[in-house]
């Protein structure tokens, strides 16, 4: 009998699991997603100039390369589209129901299987559920006093607000990531004036981005192997990164020196004004954040138009944002670039698995999950994109392919044995969580205060190569899993 399998989420991630499941014959799938459509952050995030930072060769699904793209670095519209439109041909959005918010998952040890509740009162039943909702679904708002005293409209840049017109306004921009850098320039020529909030700046380097003409996608689809080509060199070169970030390779000091070079070398050309390169500096090593790519971020900010401030918000009032030195910066609209709650997985559902456990308490001191899918004491439950899976440079599609073939082999597993429920034991993931958490301390992020770290620990990226994370889910090793049992 197959088993009953619910998706949450209907992004990359999510889909990439019905097709992986579909592909071996398994149909008994629904997905459940909360918003009304299909596309995860490709769908939420619309703000002006949303585009990926990664190449969309490298960045689409192995089995549906794209001869066609407009250009190297695709925008959002280009991405939404390419995902609906392969998802429709592939026959995964009929598995799809939208408008279904999941609050909790739980347990049912008797019969060996979980109850998904929603929002609406209806509960799913199924022998296996598979969290695909990310690390970057939830906004970021920080709890800055008065926040809701603001005269104007203001919003998250993952909650754009298309109604609200821009010209001629004064815009204050807080936070300084990889939504921000594409927004700011996207949006500069048209207000007033620009106040930019800066916490840390970051590390922009030059996106080496190209439109691809028709010529292109006429070679590209009368020559495959040409476009597989380029997915491979930006595979290898991305690989290069990610190495250099791990610490273990002979490359990594040379390689980050030479990024940190081409920053400077970009700051130094691109902004005249001393004082406000000075502001623009990071206080910290390359590496603890995203390495971010722009031709346009550092040009945008030396307009005379933009102000860049560095002293901390230390209040929101109705005619702007107040910052520790006590002046209030006037602004007419205020845009939350503060980034996601990436470390708070699954939230806000409740996950309550074998003898009443809840994830969230097991997790107080930060999430972990062996392979980054699966934890002790939830039978049948993986995450996509979870623990200690995101990376600091590449494609994270690649990362959830892999993670969604190691599901398809549990479930076909559950398929040709009969229902049962299987957990990875304890040992095991624990054994893997001290060589993650000693691993990521030799790496670029160990001792950065960012995003990546939840307390003590770094929950959130992987510390090695995609190469390898595909190698050590290729095949499930069954003697990491035990039977679990009422």
């Amino acid at each position: 009998m197959s088993p009953r399998v619910v998706v949450i989420g209907a992004g990359f991630g999510g889909l990439g699991v019905v097709r992986a499941l579909r592909e071996r014959g398994l149909t008994d799938i629904t997905v459940l997603e909360r918003a009304d459509d299909v596309g995860g952050v490709w769908r939420d995030n619309t703000y002006p100039g949303a585009a990926c930072d990664v190449p969309s060769p490298l960045y689409s699904w192995s089995w549906a390369v794209n001869p066609r793209w407009s250009r190297r670095y695709s925008r959002q519209p280009e991405i939404l589209a390419y995902l609906r439109e392969t998802a429709d041909r592939e026959g995964l959005l009929a598995h799809v129901r939208t408008g279904v918010e999941v609050t909790s998952l739980s347990y049912d040890e008797a019969a060996a299987l979980w109850h998904v509740a929603t929002a609406d009162g209806t509960t799913y039943d199924a022998e296996v559920v598979v969290s695909a909702v990310g690390q970057l679904s939830n906004p970021a708002i920080p709890a800055v006093p008065g926040a809701e005293t603001f005269g104007g409209p203001a919003f998250h840049s993952a909650q754009w607000r298309h109604d609200v017109d821009l010209r001629g306004a004064r815009v204050a921009v807080v936070g300084t990531g990889a939504s921000a850098i594409q927004l700011v320039p996207a949006i500069v020529g048209d207000v007033a004036a620009m106040t930019v909030f800066q916490r840390s700046a970051p590390y922009v380097v030059p996106k080496p981005d190209q439109g691809y003409r028709p010529v292109h996608h006429r070679a590209f689809e009368r020559f495959p192997w040409l476009l597989a080509a380029e997915r491979r060199s930006w595979f290898w070169l991305t690989e290069r990164f990610n190495a250099a970030l791990g610490g273990r390779s002979p490359i990594s000091r040379p390689l980050l020196a030479t990024l940190r070079a081409a920053w400077r070398l970009t700051l130094r050309h691109q902004v005249p004004d001393a004082d406000l390169r000075r502001r623009l500096v990071p206080d910290y090593p390359l590496g603890c954040k995203r390495l971010l790519f722009s031709n346009e971020w550092y040009p945008a900010l030396a307009r005379e138009h933009v102000d860049v401030v560095t002293e901390h918000v230390t209040a929101i009032e109705p005619d702007g944002v107040r910052t520790s030195d006590g002046r209030l910066h006037a602004a007419d609209v205020l845009v939350w670039g503060t980034g996601f709650k990436a470390t708070q997985f699954l939230a806000p559902m409740r996950v309550t698995g074998v003898g009443g456990a809840d994830l969230h308490e097991l997790w107080s001191d930060g999430a972990r999950a062996h392979l980054g899918l699966t934890v002790p004491g939830f039978p049948n439950l993986f995450c996509i994109y979870g623990p200690n899976t995101n990376l600091g440079g590449s494609s994270i599609i690649a990362m959830m392919e892999a993670q969604a073939g190691y599901v398809a082999q549990v479930v076909v597993r559950l398929a040709d044995d009969g229902p049962h429920a299987l957990a990875v034991r304890r040992e095991v993931a624990a054994a893997y969580d001290r060589e993650m958490q000693s691993r990521l301390a030799d790496s670029a992020w160990s001792g950065c205060s960012s995003w990546y770290v939840d307390g003590p620990r770094i929950t959130t990226n992987w510390p090695g190569l995609v190469a390898e994370y595909q190698a050590r889910t290729a095949d499930v090793d069954w003697d990491d899993l035990e039977e679990i049992t009422a």
